[in-house]
């Protein structure tokens, strides 16, 4: 089943739901000491229970501009495919593209585009449209 986010009637889409618990499953693991939530709440926390509401979206763009330099600093073998199972591995492996140099580019939408850049798109389209953020399952 495909997960995108929702900004009223705009979709953006992501891929699967793996994928996406993979996303804050690194986030949580490399970035926040494994305590999911602690740095980044409104992403980890509002958004992983479905939605930023409109009020957040300036903080959620902050958050992320964080995540993106600090995943930076990471190899793409620090990826964490499930924080509650880590004997988990994505499917492909460690057989990904040479482009992807650290964790801030490793994760690609099912589209093959910047699945960053296209979180920080509809953030930006919730700002510019007064609206909250959801993940939605199509």
């Amino acid at each position: 089943m495909a997960v995108g986010f929702k900004v009223k009637f705009y979709w953006y889409q992501i891929g699967n739901g793996d994928f996406l618990y993979s996303f804050f499953s690194t986030i949580a693991y490399n970035l926040e000491g494994k305590k999911w939530g602690s740095r980044f709440p409104a992403i980890m926390n509002e958004l992983y229970r479905g939605e930023i509401k409109q009020e957040d979206i300036d903080k959620a763009i902050e958050e992320l501009k964080i995540i993106k330099k600090e995943l930076g600093r990471f190899k793409p073998d620090k990826v964490i495919w499930d924080i509650e199972d880590m004997s988990k591995q994505p499917p492909w492996g460690s057989n990904i593209s040479k482009e992807i140099k650290d964790l801030s580019n490793y994760f690609v939408t099912s589209s093959g585009e910047d699945f960053i850049s296209i979180f920080f798109l509809a953030l930006k389209k919730a700002k510019e449209v007064n609206s909250s953020i959801e993940i939605k399952s199509m």
